[in-house]
């Protein structure tokens, strides 16, 4: 749920523009400057979480917003709703982005897996959209790739990442991924477990780890796909419930991913000792830089699959470092602050008190305000037998419905697919 797969998002732009199929979603390079057109402030949607441009990350964003507030119990504005379940197409595949979502698709809509397995995730948990969760479930099974996986853009190579989150988005609508072949008869986890890096592994320590796509034939070990595929081998979404019991992540050696189970464990592995290595954080070279720098967004990936995994032990440090270091990464937008509530959910940590951050009212002012607070309580919050600490105690998913309003600051940047922040 990395707003680095901008990366990818404008690659398979660049490269869908000039007529061909795209290869290797790698980061792209530095575009041209920007026509006087293109520099136009772009027109917002009323409805939209985020302000800033929504051309590949409106329907991401806007999913992950939605599920985040949802998670915590929230129960979001009508118009936000509506404007997700109108940007799909009659096909029940999304765009990353429609301008006139009043208009029908055409042949040369660009499709995106992501985009769409995130809406499913996020339409199914909201509930009473269970058309438009069927539809998009299976228009994700029609554009399967013969070797199980999916690409970002339909027709394209299979990458690890997206073939993760719609395995994850397959789980959460009630599908089984062992039983969703391909036309050459491929199983989706059989299409993921091809990207994961095994005992010849070098060094070994990258063991466990997933590649985003083979690179020169090689397997290189890709956080973002790892995490990602973490969660999808365990059968799980982007919402994960706190554990019952939880144990440290063993050693990154290596693992036979011959069953999706233990390629996740094997994932977390790599994960947690990626974390100790880099002093509790994620580092990645950016674009455009060759020197590394902390990766905030997938270091909060990270801290999501390991608990999901079992490992919430594992992800502490990483989780107290998010504390203090993902404000401003997070300021004004509704994916990075979704994704931090989905990873205080997954570690039963409070949201609203996040390293001095409410990211619950902070999420909430990006966009049109929620509804009525849900008196139910959130998933997974009624299990507080683990750890007795104070963040079991509190109630902090009792959110008024005038909290957005009384936020008092802006909160309008974009998100996933940020292009300033890849």
């Amino acid at each position: 749920m990395n707003i680095r797969r901008s990366a990818a998002a404008l690659a398979a732009s660049a490269v869908l523009c000039a007529g061909a199929a795209p290869a290797a979603f790698a980061a792209p390079s530095t575009p041209a400057a920007p026509s006087p057109a293109a520099s136009t402030p772009p027109v917002v949607p009323s409805g939209l979480y985020g302000k800033k441009d929504p051309t590949y990350d409106g329907v991401w964003r806007q999913s992950v917003a939605l599920l985040a507030q949802h998670t915590v119990g929230v129960k979001p504005a009508k118009e936000a709703v509506a404007w997700l379940t109108g940007q799909q197409c009659a096909n029940g595949g999304f765009a990353s982005f429609r301008a006139d979502a009043a208009a029908a698709c055409e042949a040369t809509t660009m499709y995106d897996t992501n985009a769409t397995a995130m809406a499913v995730q996020a339409l199914k948990a909201l509930g009473g959209q269970d058309a438009a969760v069927k539809k998009g479930v299976d228009w994700l099974k029609s554009v399967q790739n013969e070797d199980g996986g999916w690409a970002f853009v339909p027709g394209s190579p299979s990458d690890a990442n997206s073939t993760a989150v719609v395995i994850s988005a397959l789980a959460v609508a009630g599908e089984k991924p062992a039983e969703v072949t391909s036309k050459a008869g491929k199983s989706a986890y059989e299409g993921l477990l091809a990207f994961q890096l095994g005992c010849a592994a070098q060094p070994p320590s990258d063991g466990g780890a997933f590649a985003y796509q083979p690179a020169d034939g090689k397997l290189l070990p890709n956080a973002d796909a790892t995490a990602a595929a973490a969660l999808a081998a365990l059968g799980k979404g982007a919402v994960v419930a706190p554990a019952a019991k939880d144990t440290p992540a063993g050693g990154s050696g290596c693992a036979a991913a011959a069953e999706p189970e233990a390629a996740a464990q094997a994932a977390a592995g790599h994960l947690a000792e990626s974390l100790k290595k880099g002093g509790d954080h994620l580092m990645a070279v950016t674009p455009g830089s060759d020197q590394p720098t902390p990766d905030i967004g997938n270091t909060v990936d990270a801290v999501i699959a390991l608990a999901a995994a079992g490992h919430r032990q594992s992800a502490a440090g990483a989780l107290e470092w998010l504390k203090g270091n993902s404000a401003e990464w997070a300021k004004d937008s509704p994916a990075a602050l979704g994704t931090l509530v989905l990873a205080a959910h997954a570690t039963r940590t409070d949201p609203k008190a996040f390293g001095g951050t409410d990211l619950v009212s902070a999420l909430n002012a990006t966009g049109p305000a929620p509804q009525a607070v849900a008196t139910a309580q959130p998933d997974g919050e009624q299990d507080k037998k683990d750890d007795g600490g104070s963040d079991d105690q509190n109630i902090w998913w009792m959110i008024g419905a005038g909290l957005a309003a009384g936020a008092g600051i802006g909160f309008l940047l974009s998100s996933r697919r940020k292009k300033n922040q890849l």
